[in-house]
Order: C-alpha cells, then sequence, then structure tokens
C-alpha cells in the first residue's frame, strides 16, 4: 500500500490545490443559503473525484497496468502524454497570471454563485473535480499509480480513500472550520479569498509545472 499511495500522493494533492473550487466553496459560505449549498458543493466535490478516480482504477486493465512494481510501456507512455498536458496547462495559467497592480481575471460563473440552488451547487461540484480537464488528468495519473501499485485489492482501496481525503481536503475544510467557528470564520474566509484571486494564476503555473515534469519523468522511467 505504501508505494500506492507515494506514487499518488502528490497527484492528490495537485486536486487539493485548486484556487478556483476554494473561491466557488467560500462565496458560497459567504451567501445566505451558506449551510445546504456548501453541503451540496462538498458532497458533489468528493463523489466527483471518487467517482472518476475508481472508473480509471478499474478501466486501467485496458492499457496494461502491471501490479509487481513494474509498469506498461502503454502505463508509462500514458504518464508522460498526461505530464505533457499539465505543462501546457502551466504554460496556459502562467500567461494568464495578471500584471503586477491589475485585478486578476476570475470565471463570470462565479459572480453568480451565491444565489444557485443546492442541486446546481452540488453538480458544480462535481464539474469541477471531475469534469475539470486540470483535475481529470491529475485523477488519471493518480488512479494509474494506485492501480499499477504491487497491493492487494483491499490496501489499493485504502490508497484510493486516502486519494480522496487529500484531494477534497481543501474544499471540504473551510466547510468544517464555518461549522465550527460560525462568523467568526468570515474574516479568514474572506482574506483568503482575496489572496487566491490574486495569487490563482501563478500557483496553478507552478503546481502543474512540477507535477508535470514529475510524471513525465516516472513515465520515461518505466520503458
Amino acid at each position: 500500500m505504501g508505494q500506492a499511495v507515494g506514487n499518488s500522493i502528490t497527484l492528490a494533492v495537485g486536486v487539493a490545490i485548486s484556487p478556483i473550487p476554494v473561491i466557488a466553496i467560500i462565496l458560497m459560505l459567504l451567501s445566505k443559503r451558506a449551510g445546504v449549498n456548501s453541503f451540496a458543493f462538498g458532497l458533489g466535490w468528493v463523489i466527483g473525484i471518487a467517482g472518476a478516480l475508481t472508473v480509471v482504477i478499474v478501466a486501467s486493465a485496458s492499457i496494461g497496468t502491471g501490479t509487481n512494481g513494474t509498469q506498461s510501456n502503454g502505463t508509462s507512455t500514458t504518464k508522460v502524454i498526461l505530464g505533457a498536458l499539465l505543462l501546457l496547462l502551466a504554460l496556459r495559467n502562467w500567461r494568464k497570471r495578471p500584471a503586477p497592480g491589475q485585478p486578476a481575471t476570475l470565471p463570470k460563473w462565479l459572480e453568480a454563485i451565491e444565489g444557485i440552488s443546492p442541486i446546481k451547487a452540488g453538480g458544480l461540484g462535481i464539474a469541477l473535480s471531475a469534469l475539470n480537464p486540470k483535475n481529470l488528468i491529475l485523477i488519471i495519473g493518480g488512479g494509474l499509480a494506485i492501480a499499477g501499485a504491487p497491493a492487494s485489492s483491499g490496501n489499493k482501496v485504502i490508497a484510493a480513500i486516502i486519494f480522496v481525503a487529500i484531494a477534497a481536503c481543501t474544499v471540504i475544510a473551510p466547510i468544517v472550520a464555518y461549522r465550527i467557528l460560525g462568523q467568526r470564520a468570515q474574516s479568514v474566509l474572506e482574506s483568503l479569498d482575496t489572496w487566491l484571486r490574486t495569487n490563482n494564476a501563478v500557483v496553478m503555473a507552478v503546481l502543474l509545472g512540477v507535477i508535470g515534469v514529475d510524471l513525465i519523468g516516472k513515465g520515461v522511467g518505466g520503458f
């Protein structure tokens, strides 16, 4: 199980460090429907990650993922491709970073997020976790790492649970903090929102670049 967790944990952290979903959950927590919408979004976020990861692990046999500690050429090729895609996303985010003194450009749908229904909040959580290209690439990489590790089925399930827990923690943590602290958490959430809006593009560019290089290295090393 150690190898399954070790090889996938960086990718789980990559999913966790997703500024836009964190900004979305903060806006929900600062709205009039904080409780129900934030719960629905958080649940959707977890379901999306868990569902996509499960599909990847189950389907990994189709590209020849091994379980003896080595990876097939199919898995190695997939990792190189995923790493290259992450580098392209990193370059895109770097180019989108705001100039000094300029406000960051964020998706327009964030402006209307405070008034959405719980059902839409849940659907948005699923979409941002499992259908977002950046997260999907990271989840695929994590699923391949878990599926190809020399571990029993039970240990792989535990590794998958750990992956989901880490990947979801940054969205779930503000919800828990709000539940515990109530209005006292508002100033902290507002400060975090401001920081994420300003540094979103740079954070994502650096993160995706590092993980992309790591994936390419692991893929090339498997040939």
